[in-house]
């Protein structure tokens, strides 16, 4: 048997599989098949491995059959998290209180979700990336490794905003370049592209793709110069790809 510590009024359903040194808190409920690493931390009230239910009106939920969650050795899950089954984190992820990662996501290693941060079906996001307090990334979302997005950031999918059949056809997330950095409360509409190592201000609206290593600001977001060179991914010292 691994070396779990346990709180209170935890259930841990039939066929879940929990590493060594894990520490579980109070009222967590761990569903069927979920796969645990070693060394990984659960905060109180957290569920996972939650089975997704569409509304009647849902137009991008299906109920299908899902592979277990599985969290990555190392991980810190903080208090009141829901992560859904069919979701998939790397080794030494952290994510915040009350964060919500939904069902065919998936999560590269050392990224961190922040407090109140939902991440929608569908989903992939890199290693290494920061998504801050309150950001929502909607269904269908890609996020390259070392991307950076502030607080309260939106993803947009819909061009229709839900209106006829034919938008059923277009569901797209926006797709973020390696290294790219979106600032606090912007918003990016559904399919565009942010270039790699492409800054977004604060407050803006992105509207079209934008190219790589320059920085954007306004509604709709405009080109105002070139990314400083010491501000560019390959010159951090926490990256890892360095010839």
């Amino acid at each position: 048997m691994p070396n779990i510590e346990k709180g209170i009024n935890v259930i841990i359903e039939d066929g879940a599989k929990i590493g060594d040194n894990c520490v579980i808190g109070h009222n967590v409920v761990i569903h069927r098949g979920v796969i645990i690493g070693d060394d990984v931390t659960i905060g109180d009230n957290t569920v996972l491995g939650k089975e997704p239910f569409a509304a009647s009106t849902s137009a991008t939920t299906s109920i299908e059959e899902l592979k277990p969650l599985s969290l990555g050795s190392g991980t810190t899950i903080g208090a009141s998290c829901v992560i859904y089954k069919g979701a998939s984190l790397g080794e030494k992820c952290f994510v915040g209180d009350l964060a919500t990662i939904r069902e065919k996501t998936t999560i590269g290693e050392k990224t961190i979700v922040g407090k109140g941060a939902t991440v929608e079906n569908g989903t992939s996001v890199g290693k290494r990336v920061k998504i801050e307090t309150g950001a929502y990334i909607t269904a269908f979302s890609t996020i390259e490794d070392y991307c950076f997005i502030a607080p309260e950031v939106t993803f947009t999918n819909d061009n229709y905003l839900g209106r006829t059949e034919e938008r059923k056809k277009h569901f797209k997330g926006p797709t973020l370049r390696k290294g790219a950095r979106i600032g606090a409360n912007a918003t990016l509409l559904p399919g565009v592209t942010v270039g790699e190592d492409a800054l977004v201000a604060a407050g803006s609206v992105v509207t079209k793709d934008l190219a790589p290593r320059k920085i954007y600001a306004g509604i709709p977001a405009k080109f105002i110069r070139d990314v400083p060179q010491e501000q560019l991914i390959e010159e951090q010292a926490f990256y890892e790809e360095r010839e």
